[in-house]
């Protein structure tokens, strides 16, 4: 059972949670028991059809003890293992919504009830997560909007104040954005010091072992060409945002000027999916008017698509030194200017 504040990201939450939970094998039903706030039910509609997972709601009644209750049989009948209840919230806590959630706790008996807070309000967080904690007992708190390292403070202050644990944290506005709060790796990204254990954790869920296995093949017989490109793009992608990945990754934020943009992989998608076969697997093939017709069908420049290839030409040198190199990467550094390494920008 999630509750919280209206606006603290619950209904959104309450779909990550359950993409989450379905990763790990189960079998999740979201329910929802907001019949206040407008859009409230298609809201978490919308995000049940995104994600394939099965939403139960009610258009006969704004009772939600009876909808909670209708959903839990629905649930057993269907063979739903988890039940995710999406409340309402207020502006403010006041004692109608307390009396509510009390009701719907005593009626369905959840395992856990979830504190959803956002991590923005600061203070505020604090005060809402004790008022809750007190009045209907909580068994851990999420906390939303935690993609700036600077926010971890929240976490400290409602830990202490509720003495219950931060279980999950959401850290963006996909719906893949939520993974379980561990608190030694907030401690490093505060202090600088990367997580690069989130980020292996990470890659195993959006890697494919096949694939990667295909590719470690295709590099040894120096076969990797821009669909191989294309193909690790989407699926770094599923990762999250490049610049996010980034601030994981030791030692990555004290070097200054370092920004990614995360529209130029969208630009650079572009420009591959608008080549042909014998262009993705040849870049010398691409003359002036090829390169005029694919920056037409990409909406980009010609001007883009000669540093895009460039770029990409130098990559695939650079793969090919490292299969050839016996003494390392190290080895191979060493013997790169620092010109050719500013330009190795993607």
């Amino acid at each position: 059972m999630l509750v919280g504040l209206q606006g603290s990201g619950k209904t959104t939450t309450a779909g990550k949670l359950a993409n989450l939970l379905r990763k790990q094998g189960k079998k999740p039903l979201l329910v929802a028991c907001d019949v206040y706030r407008p859009a409230a039910i298609k809201q978490l509609q919308v995000v049940g059809k995104q994600l394939n997972i099965p939403v139960f709601s009610s258009e006969n009644t704004k009772d939600v003890v009876k909808i909670a209750k209708q959903a839990k049989e629905t649930a057993i009948s269907k063979l739903n293992d988890v039940v995710i209840i999406d409340t309402a919230g207020r502006l403010h806590i006041d004692e109608e919504l307390m009396h509510e959630l009390e009701n719907l706790k005593i009626s369905i008996k959840p395992h856990e009830i979830l504190l959803v807070v956002d991590s923005m309000t600061g203070q505020d967080a604090v005060n809402v997560s004790e008022k809750f904690n007190s009045a209907l007992g909580i068994d851990g708190v999420v906390l939303t909007k935690l993609d700036g390292d600077t926010r971890g403070g929240a976490a400290l202050s409602v830990k202490k104040v509720t003495g219950k644990p931060i279980k999950f944290a959401a850290t963006g506005e996909k719906l893949n954005d939520i993974e379980v709060f561990h608190p030694e790796r907030m401690t490093k990204r505060i202090l600088g010091m990367g997580d690069i254990l989130s980020v292996i954790e990470k890659a195993e869920e959006a890697f494919d072992l096949e694939e990667a296995e295909k590719l470690e093949k295709k590099l040894k017989k120096r076969e990797w060409d821009l669909d191989d490109y294309l193909s690790q793009i989407r699926q770094v992608k599923k990762m999250g945002s490049f610049s996010s990945l980034l601030k994981l990754i030791p030692g990555m934020n004290q070097i200054k000027d370092l920004k990614v943009d995360d529209k130029e992989f969208v630009k650079i998608e572009a420009m591959i999916c608008s080549m042909t076969k014998q262009e993705k697997r040849n870049t010398k093939i691409l003359n002036a008017s090829r390169r005029q017709r694919i920056a037409k069908g990409s909406g980009t420049t010609v001007q883009d698509i000669n540093k895009f290839i460039k770029s990409f030409e130098m990559t695939q040198k650079m793969m090919k030194k490292i299969q050839n190199n016996k003494g390392g990467m190290k080895k191979l550094l060493n013997g790169i200017d620092e010109d050719t390494l500013k330009n190795l920008k993607i």
